[in-house]
């Protein structure tokens, strides 16, 4: 044990003292939405709203429900810094919140700490939305939170580049470095994504693993299953370093930086979210491919490859006092026509399946029939209540193989070994 904690550092401590000092779900998690009982106002508490999604709705709800009234709480931006004002709080059982805006790779740990009520899964439409969002709120067969948007990765494209040279956009990695000297022609770099060392990282190494038809852990989040797929995903992006084909300053890339570089004309492709559309399209000074973006799937090996899971989650807290009203909430901000109008105002992808095909939003966001075929393949980083270990551990040695201070093939061992001792010494 020692060595291990030596290896992971103190962030794996203190989510082993958390899962621990907190133990499985606890039986105020296992009643179910339907036993739910307590009614009153209630606060939501959610990372901080940069698009203003949050208010018109809280309004709407507050104007129908004068004695059950919602607070919005705002957390920082920063993901790392939300988890932990939300493990704060739900260690000490506290029932200052009541619903919570989760990241989807959260759902496992706080619903294996009894941190979260479950849901009765009959009292929502969960048939109508996209099962893989839907399957982000589900641990251990049960439904612990509900899908407020989801999320997936495309492949941005200069379309009046690749037009021009009389070609099409990649379906393969090898599509993709075939067209880069056109890029060179072109006087920009290649390929992009997110390979800083953050949680960015670990979604670019997944979507190479799943491009190979791997996978990163298996067994209920027990085992790794990492093996030749992760070596040729992550030899792929780690000869994309070596070879020049990702330009050297993307180490360093997380979202804001890979789109800022796509936008001022240095690259030809990218990989990130689907929020990048409407900026690429805007008017501004600095962006250099307004009008000129094409969208597709992101690449695999053998063809289409899949993308990670993104998304935000409603969750109910088990320590609330006024469950009934938070559940009632939940499923009113959750509903379509809350979805279309929270879609509409900041481009993020619906967990509603009819919303794809929707006129209004089809016109606005023309890339949404695109990220629902994305969507219905793309799959959740692993599933697992030890999830910052995991995610520390991939970090580390991916981010090794990129630098070439490991090659591949030890990369991959050594992360093998790291997430076989998290899995089974959970």
């Amino acid at each position: 044990m020692p060595r291990r904690l030596g290896k992971f550092g103190f962030i794996g401590v203190v989510v082993m003292v958390v899962l621990t000092a907190c133990g499985g779900p606890s039986s105020s998690g296992g009643g179910g939405g339907g036993g739910a009982e307590g009614t009153g106002p209630i606060t939501f508490v959610a990372g901080k709203d940069t698009s203003g999604k949050y208010p018109a709705m809280i309004k709407k709800w507050n104007a129908a429900h004068a004695d059950q009234k919602v607070t919005l709480l705002e957390l920082p931006e920063a993901a790392d810094a939300q988890r932990s004002q939300f493990v704060t709080n739900l260690q000490a059982k506290s029932d200052r919140y009541d619903v919570m805006g989760i990241d989807v790779i959260w759902t496992a740990e706080f619903a294996k700490s009894g941190w979260l009520l479950a849901l009765d899964e009959s009292q929502f439409p969960v048939a109508d939305m996209l099962k893989p969002a839907v399957d982000t709120g589900r641990f251990e067969d049960k439904l612990w939170a509900m899908p407020y948007d989801t999320n997936g990765g495309l492949l941005f494209y200069r379309k009046d580049i690749l037009d021009k040279a009389g070609k099409e956009p990649p379906k393969t990695f090898d599509e993709l470095t075939a067209l880069c000297p056109v890029a060179k022609q072109n006087g920009m770099d290649c390929y992009a994504g997110q390979f800083a060392k953050y949680e960015g990282l670990t979604v670019n190494f997944a979507e190479a693993v799943q491009a190979a038809g791997g996978e990163i852990m298996t067994d209920n989040g027990t085992k790794a299953a990492l093996g030749a797929p992760a070596i040729q995903g992550l030899t792929f992006l780690a000869n994309g370093f070596k070879d020049g084909e990702i330009p050297k300053p993307a180490i360093t890339y997380k979202e804001e930086e890979s789109r800022r570089a796509f936008m001022s004309g240095k690259l030809m492709f990218l990989r990130n979210w689907p929020y990048v559309y409407g900026l690429a399209n805007a008017s501004d000074p600095a962006n250099k491919v307004k009008g000129k973006v094409g969208i597709v799937p992101l690449p695999g090996f053998t063809g289409e490859g899949s993308s990670s899971l993104g998304g935000l989650n409603f969750a109910v807290s088990a320590f609330s006092k006024k469950q009934q009203t938070a559940v009632e909430f939940t499923k009113f901000a959750t509903n379509q026509e809350n979805a279309k109008e929270m879609v509409g105002l900041t481009g993020n992808a619906p967990a509603w399946t009819a919303l794809y095909a929707d006129p209004d939003l089809v016109k606005k966001l023309p890339y949404l029939p695109v990220l629902k075929q994305g969507l219905l393949t793309a799959k959740p980083r692993p599933v697992t209540p030890y999830y910052q270990e995991v995610t520390t551990a991939i970090q580390e040695d991916a981010y090794a193989a990129l630098q070439g201070q490991k090659s591949p093939d030890q990369a991959v061992n050594d992360m093998t070994t790291k997430l076989n001792e998290i899995g089974q010494g959970g």
